[in-house]
């Protein structure tokens, strides 16, 4: 039974856009056969989206120490038409990250726990200065969101 991945992330600036395409490509994987992935902004998410999904990958930028105007839009949308439904949802999250990114997991964090979604490994938190690896870290997070809903362990 194939499955669907849904990857929302705010991508302002062409390093981020990197960073998303990168997590698109690690999901699209040769290897994974049975997943559909979407790469998508924010505000371009809509609830129904969510419903659709069988997992999820947050990628935010930090801004004043907190997740993107752009993703709490989408929390602030989605949040009430998919709480119930969507209990248990595997995520994922990612922060591109100036500052220390802590306070941008822990604002994502406290919205996901209210949402009860389970997650499939630490944030990853691609933090100072832009290094290439930071591609290659989101592609594999991108990879092993993909291949645990492939495998059916997420």
């Amino acid at each position: 039974m194939r499955k669907s991945l849904l990857i929302v992330t705010h991508m302002p600036s062409p390093n981020t856009r990197l960073l998303g395409e990168a997590v698109l490509r690690g999901a699209q994987h040769p290897d994974i056969e049975q997943v559909d992935s979407t790469l998508v902004s924010p505000f371009d998410a809509t609830h129904e989206s969510v419903l659709a999904a069988d997992g999820i990958i947050l990628g935010t930028t930090e801004n004043f120490g907190y997740m993107s105007g752009a993703l709490k839009d989408f929390f602030d949308r989605i949040y009430y038409q998919v709480l119930e439904k969507k209990q248990g949802m595997p995520y994922a999250l990612y922060v591109r990250a100036g500052l220390d990114g802590s306070g941008t997991i822990s604002a994502v964090q406290r919205i996901i726990t209210g949402m009860r979604w389970r997650a499939i490994s630490e944030p990853l938190l691609c933090h100072g200065d832009y290094r290439a690896d930071f591609e290659s870290r989101c592609e594999e997070l991108g990879m092993l969101m993909a291949a645990s809903l492939d495998a059916g362990i997420a």
